[in-house]
C-alpha cells in the first residue's frame, strides 16, 4: 500500500531524466541528485565527537549546548533507521511488482479480461440506477434541502444537487467552474474521511485509559508527540512491548507517516484502474471504487441506501473536521484532551463551558 509513494518518485525521476535527455542534460542537476542523498545522509548521522564536546570554560554556556544538542538529537535519525523504514516500505511494492511479472500475474490479468466486459456492463447498470436513485432522493436534485432552510435567497445555479451534501453554500464562488467543483469536492471527502479517522484515535486512547481498560504512556492526543520529545518510547494499543515507531526518533515516526497517507492518496489519485495487473477490478470511480478491497461489507450493493449513504459520509466528516477545530482550541485552552473536557461540562455545565473559560482567561 505504501509503495505507491516509491512508484511516484521513481516516475518523477524517469521523467526528469527523460526532460534531461531531450533537452541536451544539466550536469549541475545531474550532481545535484547524486550528491542531495550523501548531504541529507550526513546531515542526518550524528556529530563527530571532537564536535560535540564543548570547548567553552562558562559553565552556562556549555549547559545551553548540552539543552541544545539534547532537544536536537530528538530530531536526529540515523541514516540506518531511515534504510530501513524506506526498505521495510519497498517490500509491498517489490512483491506487487514481481506478482504482476510473473505468470501468476499473467494468468490474473487473462481471468480479468474473461470477466471484464461482464463486469463493466453490470457497473454501467448500476451507475444508471443510481442516476435513478439521485433523482428520485430527498437529498439530491433541485428540491433537496438548502442551507438556509426556507428562507428566500438566490442560490448559486451552478450547485443543481448532483452531489452528496450540496446545499447549496458557495459564498465564495468556488464551485463555478465544473472541473474546479470536482477537484474540491475531492479534497473535501479526502479531508473527511481523514478527519473521521483522525476523530477516532483522539478519542478512544483517552475513554480507553479513563476507563482503566488500556493504560497509554500517554492518553491524550496533542501530548503524545510531546511525551515522544521528552524521550518516551510508545506502546502500540497500549500493549507493552509492542512498538511500531513508538520506539524510533521523531523524524523516522515522520516519514513513517508520509509513507503511510502519501503513499495510498498517490495510487487512488493514478486511478482505480492501477489494479487491474494484478486481477482486480474496481467498479466505482476516484471517490467510491467499490469492489471486495474498499467494499467488503457490500453497502453499495443497493443504489438508493448508497446514495443516501454517500450523504451521511459527507455530514459526518464536515462535522468531524469542525470537530478537529474544537480539538485544537481546546488543547490550547485547558492543556486536556476532549473526554476530559466533556466528563467536566457535563458535571458542572454552568462553570464548565466556553463562555466561563473565556471569562477566566
Amino acid at each position: 500500500m505504501w509503495l505507491s509513494f516509491f512508484f511516484s518518485v521513481q516516475s518523477l525521476a524517469a521523467t526528469r531524466k527523460k526532460i534531461r535527455r531531450e533537452s541536451g542534460g544539466n550536469q549541475k542537476e545531474d550532481q545535484a541528485e547524486i550528491l542531495l542523498p550523501i548531504f541529507m545522509a550526513l546531515l542526518l548521522r550524528s556529530p563527530p565527537p571532537h564536535l560535540t564536546s564543548s570547548s567553552s570554560s562558562s559553565s552556562s554556556s556549555s549547559g545551553r549546548r548540552r539543552r541544545i544538542r539534547s532537544l536536537a538529537g530528538r530530531f536526529r535519525a540515523s541514516w540506518q533507521e531511515l534504510a530501513g523504514v524506506l526498505i521495510f516500505s519497498a517490500i509491498p511494492f517489490a512483491a506487487v511488482k514481481a506478482v504482476a511479472n510473473s505468470s501468476l500475474g499473467e494468468r490474473l490479468r487473462r481471468r480479468l479480461e474473461a470477466t471484464k466486459k461482464a463486469a463493466v456492463d453490470s457497473s454501467a447498470r448500476f451507475q444508471a440506477l443510481a442516476r435513478q436513485a439521485r433523482e428520485a432522493s430527498f437529498w439530491y436534485g433541485r428540491d433537496r434541502p438548502r442551507w438556509l432552510g426556507p428562507i428566500p435567497y438566490d442560490y448559486p445555479p451552478y450547485l443543481t444537487g448532483d452531489f452528496p451534501g450540496d446545499y447549496g453554500f458557495d459564498l465564495a464562488g468556488l464551485g463555478k467552474d465544473p472541473a474546479a467543483f470536482q477537484k474540491y469536492f475531492n479534497f473535501e471527502i479526502l479531508h473527511a474521511r481523514w478527519a473521521m479517522l483522525a476523530s477516532v484515535g483522539v478519542i478512544i486512547p483517552e475513554l480507553l485509559d479513563l476507563l482503566g481498560i488500556v493504560h497509554f504512556v500517554e492518553p491524550v492526543w496533542w501530548k503524545v508527540g510531546y511525551a515522544k520529545l521528552q524521550g518516551d518510547t510508545l506502546d502500540y494499543l497500549g500493549i507493552p512491548g509492542l512498538h511500531i515507531a513508538g520506539s524510533q526518533g521523531v523524524i523516522v515516526i515522520a516519514v513513517c507517516q508520509a509513507l503511510l497517507m502519501v503513499g495510498p492518496e498517490y495510487a487512488r489519485y493514478c486511478g482505480i484502474e492501477a489494479l487491474e495487473p494484478l486481477g482486480i477490478y474496481l467498479p466505482g470511480d476516484i471517490n467510491y471504487p467499490g469492489g471486495f478491497l474498499f467494499d467488503p461489507l457490500g453497502l453499495s450493493k443497493d443504489p438508493v441506501a448508497f446514495e443516501e449513504l454517500k450523504v451521511k459520509e459527507i455530514k459526518n466528516g464536515r462535522l468531524a473536521m469542525v470537530a478537529w477545530l474544537g480539538f485544537y482550541i481546546q488543547a490550547a485552552l485547558t492543556g486536556k484532551g476532549p473526554v476530559q473536557n466533556l466528563l467536566e461540562h457535563v458535571s458542572d455545565p454552568l462553570h464548565n463551558n466556553a463562555i466561563s473559560l473565556i471569562t477566566t482567561m
